[in-house]
């Protein structure tokens, strides 16, 4: 759908034009976020909101979308901007797996907006403790999201680092599961895994429920090589859960790997706009953010413009170097 910007022009043509307001110059944006209810459907809503109230000429429409067909959406001008997760989008452009062509027409207002760990969680019977030894073992029975959501997509791409897959886990008598969050956990906690992969911000509900169920279980730290190739191959994130996080699933703090919330635009939205966008995200950063959603209470502009996954909207970048801050080149 492209940008839709009035002018004075015949009532007829105004009527042609859906989303369109007469009486003063005003551009009308499609932000694609998750599924309805949702926290990227709600923080859209929220920021749209936002942006509305200080720019009068910036409308927003939010519509659902999903982590992976966000991108393309807004590549192929379907929506104007939307959510990404900082990896996947990363892949996009680069044509990567699970995309079949590069994403030339996308841009970024940087990450940081509402980040998730990634987490393993492993039975305290027998068996490894350690990330690499869990997900080589012979016999490994571990529960996964469904197929080609960006959980799996990211254990795949671990046990492929390894040397090992889903295929080859089955070949060995071992289980890989898919299914809901809620099977998964089910599936745990009835001992038809032994692990748990999943990709959730803190704290998130199906820990809290397992650490309170009678099976219970540690949280695995991620090794060194494994978020440094996920970070080098795949621009993941990483960062660190605390004890306090999961006080009954931690025994002290372990690093772990993070995707993050991307903002991403079509590079046809005009700079003014998008610069207004962004400008109005650095002056509310903080409690105002954090009153749309929990999770975007630490977003600043600093982090922001540490992505290089996605080039940067030129109107993103004025924005931010107005502000002190200076996103990659």
């Amino acid at each position: 759908m492209p940008i839709l910007t009035t002018r004075r022009i015949a009532l007829g043509g105004a009527l042609a034009l859906p989303f369109v307001r007469t009486a003063s110059a005003q551009t009308t944006l499609e932000w694609v976020a998750g599924s309805v209810g949702g926290g990227w459907y709600t923080m859209a809503a929220g920021l749209s909101s936002l942006i509305r109230e200080e720019n009068a000429d910036i409308q927003i429409r939010v519509v659902p979308g999903g982590g992976l067909a966000n991108p393309t959406r807004i590549n192929n001008g379907q929506s104007q901007i939307g959510w990404g997760i900082d990896a996947f989008s990363a892949s996009a452009v680069q044509g990567a797996e699970p995309y079949s062509a590069k994403h030339e027409k996308i841009r970024c207002l940087g990450t940081g907006y509402s980040p998730t760990e990634h987490l393993l969680l492993r039975h305290t019977g027998a068996g490894p403790d350690d990330m690499r030894s869990i997900l080589t073992q012979r016999g490994l029975k571990i529960g996964a999201p469904q197929r080609s959501s960006t959980d799996e997509m990211t254990l795949q791409r671990i046990l492929r680092f390894l040397g090992t897959s889903p295929d080859k886990i089955r070949a060995e008598g071992g289980r890989y599961l898919n299914g809901s969050y809620s099977d998964v956990g089910a599936a745990y906690n009835d001992g038809q895994v032994d692990y748990v992969y999943v990709a959730l911000a803190k704290p998130a509900a199906l820990m809290t429920e397992i650490a309170q169920g009678r099976r219970g279980g540690r949280l695995t730290a991620f090794p060194d090589d494994i978020r440094k190739h996920l970070i080098d191959q795949y621009a993941y994130a990483e960062g660190t859960l605390e004890k306090s996080d999961y006080p009954a699933l931690l025994d002290g703090a372990i690093p772990v790997t993070l995707m993050d919330s991307v903002i991403v635009v079509n590079e046809t939205v005009p700079n003014e706009i998008v610069q207004k966008i962004t400008a109005t995200l650095i002056k509310n950063q903080g409690q105002r953010l954090a009153t749309i959603h929990p999770s975007m209470a630490g977003w600043t502009p600093a982090k922001a413009v540490n992505y290089r996954g996605v080039p940067f909207h030129p109107g993103a970048a004025a924005a931010f170097r107005a502000a002190g801050f200076n996103p990659p080149a």
